[in-house]
């Protein structure tokens, strides 16, 4: 799969500078770049072994709760201090990723935001492992109600995206004076990509390289088409986990269902597989 990873990275890196010489539909430039990146990502990730980055049951459980902290927190900061102050000492953190970084502190110009930002997500996608799909389950589900709670029973979510002058989400540039751009949490992009990850790596495992992958990664595409269309309608912020966990972890369930294997999906486990993959390698040198 070499070469439709190659020809992704183009695309995706073609579809990042492209704003800048021509007008990009931005509904269709969320969709492509977030699928692309996702892809991108979950290639990078099937390595001869998993992720260093395992996730357990109980941080997927805990995860929430901390990103929920860690949200308030940011909140209070913007509300009870100089949004520019706040800023200024993020902006001094991401001053040591580099030239693009220095390109950011500068002129905060969106591209320079989007470079640092699908470095994040192809790296995070690339690094992080769930370990099995139970645990991604827990975790994904807990984040459905997280992005749900804070986005439409709180300002908070969408008052810090707003406020927050670094690369934790994408821009788009967008044709309409009043909303210069859209926006797209790296949260969206991570959190389900390596779900997607995992079940591509679970066919690799199983000698079938994209058989599972290909329903996670529709059903994530699915859910963020969702997303766009009912953001569009009701011209308002949505929290896109809330379609894209039920079209991720639905797709792989029916599809699993459909072809009667569900209990070795469930029992499958990352580092325990590649522990068995060790000791079947060692005892043959033996």
């Amino acid at each position: 799969m070499k070469n439709g990873e190659r020809a992704a990275n183009i695309a995706l890196a073609g579809l990042t500078l492209a704003p800048l010489v021509i007008k990009v539909d931005t509904n269709v430039n969320v969709i492509l770049t977030a699928c692309l990146t996702v892809f991108v990502g979950c290639y990078r990730s099937v390595k001869p072994t998993p992720p260093t980055e395992t996730m357990s049951n109980e941080h997927a459980m805990r995860f929430p709760l901390v990103g929920s902290a860690m949200l308030l927190s940011l909140f209070l900061l913007f509300k009870f201090l100089s949004k520019d102050l706040v800023n200024a000492v993020l902006t001094g953190y991401f001053f040591i990723l580099g030239i693009i970084a220095l390109s950011y502190v500068l002129f905060k110009h969106w591209l320079a935001n989007n470079i640092l930002g699908l470095a994040f997500c192809i790296q995070g996608i690339e690094m992080l492992s769930l370990g099995s799909f139970k645990t991604g389950a827990i975790l994904l589900s807990g984040l459905f109600v997280y992005d749900i709670f804070w986005v439409f029973f709180t300002p908070v979510m969408v008052s810090v995206a707003k406020s927050f002058d670094a690369p934790i989400k994408l821009l788009f540039p967008s044709r309409i004076a009043a909303r210069p751009f859209s926006m797209l949490g790296l949260g969206d992009i991570v959190i389900p990509g390596i779900f997607v990850a995992l079940a591509l790596r679970y066919d690799v495992s199983r000698g079938k390289e994209s058989h599972y992958f290909k329903s996670a990664f529709l059903g994530y595409t699915a859910g963020l088409v969702c997303t766009i269309v009912v953001m569009n309608w009701f011209q308002a912020a949505q929290p896109a986990l809330l379609y894209i966990v039920p079209g991720v972890i639905g797709f792989l369930a029916v599809h699993c269902l459909w072809n009667g294997e569900v209990k070795p999906l469930l029992e499958f486990n990352e580092s325990k597989a590649a522990s068995s993959e060790e000791e079947t390698s060692s005892k043959k040198l033996e």
